[in-house]
């Protein structure tokens, strides 16, 4: 076995696009965390089923948050699954406050890091993917710990369904430069706007609080959207 310190240091180990932040957990958020989760929980290490077995459309947002935006849009599309996934336990509380207060149920939760869990997907099982507002590792030596990669641009296009759409925000110009050039080269993905333009915000995207208190501060938002080809 080798020692925990080559383990650690290894040249082989991933590069992760988030950090795992202290946050405070409410007594409720802990104890749903403990008690509802494992009802919802998506098995990383399990192989793929369709979650609700039915066939319903599913939607993905990575990195959720505090769950406001995935708990909105699965209150306004009852026939749909959404897969949530977030790895800050205060952030999968309170999503999980907000299903069991609003009683919805077409939520599943991915409690882990989404990357390698998405590479174990079928093609085209995904009707829209969201991620909103990721970390945008502004210094330059940490850009290669973006979420958006050309890589994982590959992953996204491929398992969106014909027709499926990818949406994006960040308030971030520099990462919305980023993603625009390396989605825009996904030959899977075809930009709404055209070709380096940025979109209107799509009707479904809800802002949060935080983008709110960002807009009053005079901060921008960005949106991309694209469709599979």
């Amino acid at each position: 076995m080798p020692a925990m310190s080559h383990s650690l240091n290894s040249p082989h180990r991933p590069i992760r696009s988030f950090v795992l932040r202290q946050g405070r957990l409410t007594d409720a958020q802990g104890d749903l965390l403990q008690t509802l989760l494992p009802r919802y929980r998506i098995d990383p290490a399990a192989p793929w089923t369709h979650p609700w077995g039915d066939g319903r459309p599913l939607a993905l947002e990575i990195g959720f948050g505090n769950g406001e935006h995935l708990a909105a849009l699965a209150a306004s599309r009852p026939g749909w699954g959404f897969i949530g996934a977030e790895v800050h336990g205060p952030g999968v509380g309170a999503l999980l406050l907000r299903m069991r207060d609003e009683e919805l149920h077409n939520i599943r939760i991915l409690k882990d890091d989404v990357a390698p869990w998405l590479a174990t997907l079928p093609d085209g099982c995904l009707q829209a993917i969201i991620i909103q507002f990721p970390d945008p590792w502004p210094k330059k030596r940490h850009h290669k710990r973006r979420l958006i990669q050309p890589g994982f641009a590959g992953t996204l296009g491929r398992l969106l369904a014909a027709g499926g759409e990818l949406q994006l925000a960040t308030d971030w110009e520099a990462y919305a430069r980023h993603m625009l050039s390396i989605l825009d080269a996904e030959p899977n993905l075809v930009n709404t706007a055209g070709p380096g333009h940025f979109a209107s915000r799509p009707a479904n995207r809800i802002p949060t609080r935080f983008e709110r208190r960002g807009e009053r501060l005079g901060q921008r938002s960005f949106d991309l959207v694209y469709r599979r080809g």
